[in-house]
């Protein structure tokens, strides 16, 4: 392999998923603490998502508390319950061509804006034949990273 272009800074997020996410919220947020600071909904990814944050400044990391809005569509965001692992990037647009290059599968929809308002990929649970590199059964999303973040873990 080349070498790679591009740095994992951190966690970003993880997200969770359940049929209720008021039973997720009781424990996030009523008994660990955690603060909602937003809530998205979306029929494309058929998700009603609160977003709570533990930590302060460019270390916050989200902890998105998910429910489908339609139970029977899919994608199932309850299924598995860790529905997926969001990663720091430092330069996204980067990553995507570089790992792509290397064999690793990305899910449809490209980068794009995220829940956050980054900008985000997901690298595909599972590897196949043409790109045979992913996550062996973790869907996870690659977040770009905002400036004051790259500054941040630079100075660890």
């Amino acid at each position: 392999m080349s070498q790679r272009p591009f740095r994992i800074l951190g966690i970003q997020q993880i997200a969770i998923g359940g049929l209720d996410k008021s039973r997720l919220r009781r424990l996030w947020v009523d008994t660990l603490g955690l603060e909602v600071v937003g809530n998205y909904q979306s029929e494309r990814e058929n998700v009603d998502e609160d977003i709570a944050v533990m930590g302060k400044g460019p270390f916050k990391c989200e902890v998105d508390l998910m429910q489908p809005l339609d139970a029977a569509r899919k994608p199932a965001v309850n299924e598995p319950p860790l529905n997926h692992v969001g990663l720091w990037v430092d330069d996204l647009a980067k990553a995507v061509e570089w790992l792509t290059a290397n064999g690793v599968r990305f899910a449809p929809g490209g980068i794009r804006k995220g829940a956050s308002g980054f900008d985000i990929c997901f690298v595909h649970p599972k590897g196949n034949e043409q790109f045979p590199i992913g996550g062996e059964g973790v869907l996870i999303e690659l977040v770009q990273a905002p400036p004051e973040v790259i500054e941040a873990f630079a100075r660890l």
